[in-house]
């Protein structure tokens, strides 16, 4: 009995249909390929962005940059005006004496010419006094306030005061000044100091009265320089009268161990 072919695909058309594969496959290949090149191409776009926010940036820095114009020898007005139409501000930090510049002018600056700087920036400058025509007195052994009176009435400025604790020089004593007396060729218009500290002042470690004769507290403490008083309103009681320091010392103030100097007054509570 003879076979009839059956109607339907031929075998190589199957076989072509299997290579190619479902049309769900090829639908998943295309979409991976896509999401792929978006992402690629997102990632390019934002290290574009990236290194444009980057330029710029850099861009707006550096330009409002500006650099430091040479100021020595220029008067304030001079400086401040070149200064302005760069956006800086002038700031007078230092007056020196100059035989090179004359008086009012600059004679230095920072920061130093040719440096750049942001706009807003601060040129602290030193002005020139001129040259030196005062004579730097001699204060050695003056008192401190009387070498700060002599040195400010030479025109000249009281520079730092140096205390110094020496027993063997006698107190409040200016015993070293810089620079020397009579020197020449300074720069700077101030005196500095090293004086001796001044005395100080008497002091008692305040002893404990505490059942001890009212009496007898009274006369050591009136020794010593000190006032005593009784607590309470004894203004009908005389102060001389011995019923007035009767009794013995119940309590006082300032309090035993104390730091007391002459003058000091000493309340004392009585008991009788």
């Amino acid at each position: 009995m003879s076979t009839s072919s059956q109607p339907g695909i031929s075998n190589a058309a199957r076989a072509q249909g299997d290579e190619q594969g479902p049309p769900s496959a090829k639908l998943l290949g295309y979409s991976t390929r896509r999401l792929f090149r978006l992402a690629l191409l997102g990632l390019i776009l934002v290290l574009v962005a990236f290194l444009s926010a980057l330029t710029a940036m850099r861009f707006a820095i550096h330009g409002r940059e500006v650099e430091v114009p040479q100021l020595t020898g220029k008067s304030t007005s001079d400086a401040e005006a070149m200064l302005g139409n760069l956006g800086l501000t002038l700031e007078v930090e230092n007056r020196f004496y100059s035989a090179d510049v004359r008086e009012g002018g600059i004679v230095s600056q920072i920061p130093q010419p040719g440096v750049k700087v942001r706009r807003g920036w601060r040129v602290r400058v030193a002005l020139s006094l001129g040259p030196q025509r005062v004579s730097i007195p001699n204060v050695l052994g003056e008192s401190g306030r009387a070498a700060e009176i002599n040195v400010q009435r030479r025109g000249l400025e009281l520079g730092t005061v140096a205390i110094a604790h020496l027993p063997q020089f006698p107190a409040d004593q200016v015993i070293a000044q810089s620079p020397p007396a009579s020197s020449s060729g300074i720069t700077s218009p101030r005196v500095n100091l090293l004086v001796t500290a001044p005395p100080e002042a008497q002091a008692y470690i305040m002893p404990d009265f505490t059942g001890r004769s009212v009496l007898d507290a009274r006369r050591i403490i009136e020794a010593a320089g000190m006032r005593a008083m009784r607590s309470g309103d004894i203004s009908a009681v005389d102060s001389n009268s011995p019923a007035a320091w009767s009794g013995y010392v119940l309590h006082q103030n300032p309090a035993a161990g104390e730091r007391v100097s002459p003058g000091t007054t000493v309340v004392l509570e009585v008991a009788h």
